[in-house]
């Protein structure tokens, strides 16, 4: 195991430990057969790490993927109020965000802006990208811990998203999947988004939510939230400026907005960007990799990349902080 983490080439900060690599026991070893063996060791390695790369084992197909994902336990999750294009594979098994290959996602824990959201993720290479590609990772309590504190005390009492679906962001249909505004109306009283029906037929919702959030099993804080993702300043500056003069600041597709309802000021957004980047791990893809991460402990992000490369997801036990707040 040794020499297998000396050869394992990754970029990260000192003292980073992120992800721990595991190995076959015996060449072409199942890693649905290697279940059984690793379980105890990937739990303990996630609830103090965060993050498990299962590389070198033998991963046939998606279905096997599946099945190992599923073999922790917990029924693998649909992707409901999603905030990103994906598809479907069926099983609870979906494609890796489908934004262009020049686009770079940046560091987020799946689903921090709202406040339901799987506690496992899982990620499957089915085929590497001919360059980059990578999906970086990070620890959300280092990123805490880094976060300079004026933007620690400013972010404590959580956050607002604001979302206007429609021509410019993923439709409700999608987002919600369902066409009849009823089951739209119940899942948001359910999940404690407050929303409204524009005049032309379109949705706008708003949710408080975590910016900081203890996690339910260490009782660590981490850093969990997508301001950085959902503020107009994520936008191309041209596109920005674009959209701002047709639909006004308050039609914007996404925002986010302190909990007192006032702007966060561009800057301090930087300054969050910058620790993210700061606290980045990063590894190229091999084919039949499998990351599993806490999705509280560890955020993750996608490079930009060249040629084909298929990434498949899963994600299980959903955590809920609405009595919380």
């Amino acid at each position: 195991m040794n020499a297998s983490i000396q050869r394992f080439e990754r970029k990260a900060p000192p003292g980073s430990d992120l992800p721990v690599l595991m190995v076959p026991a015996v060449q072409g070893e199942s890693l649905l057969d290697a279940l059984p063996r690793l379980q105890s060791d990937i739990e303990a390695h996630l609830a103090t790490v965060g993050g498990v790369l299962l590389r070198g084992f033998d991963v046939p197909s998606v279905d096997r993927f599946r099945e190992f994902a599923a073999g922790f336990g917990h029924p693998l999750l649909s992707y409901e109020f999603g905030s990103t294009p994906r598809s479907g594979l069926g099983g609870g098994v979906y494609t890796a965000t489908e934004y262009p290959s020049h686009q770079a996602i940046p560091l987020h824990n799946e689903q921090a802006y709202t406040r339901v959201w799987p506690m496992k993720i899982w990620f499957h290479c089915v085929t590497p990208a001919l360059e980059q590609g990578e999906t970086p990772i990070a620890d959300s309590r280092a990123v805490l811990k880094r976060m300079p504190a004026a933007i620690r005390e400013r972010f404590a009492p959580g956050l607002v998203y604001i979302r206007n679906y429609g021509d410019f962001d993923v439709p409700w249909q999608k987002v919600f999947n369902t066409e009849h505004r009823h089951e739209v109306e119940a899942f948001c009283r359910q999940a404690g988004i407050a929303f409204e029906w524009k005049p032309d037929g379109d949705l706008r919702t708003t949710q408080r939510c975590q910016a900081i959030e203890t996690h339910p099993v260490t009782q660590e804080q981490v850093w969990f939230n997508q301001a950085h993702l959902f503020h107009v300043s994520n936008l191309q500056p041209e596109v920005r400026e674009t959209l701002e003069d047709v639909l006004g600041i308050d039609n914007m597709p996404r925002d986010t907005t302190f909990a007192d309802g006032s702007r966060i000021p561009d800057a301090m957004l930087d300054e969050v960007r910058g620790v993210l980047d700061a606290e980045a791990v990063s590894f190229l893809w091999e084919k039949g990799d499998v990351l599993m991460l806490d999705n509280m402990l560890v955020a993750h992000a996608r490079s930009p990349f060249k040629g084909p490369r298929k990434v498949v997801v899963a994600m299980a036990e959903s955590h809920s902080n609405l009595q919380a707040h």
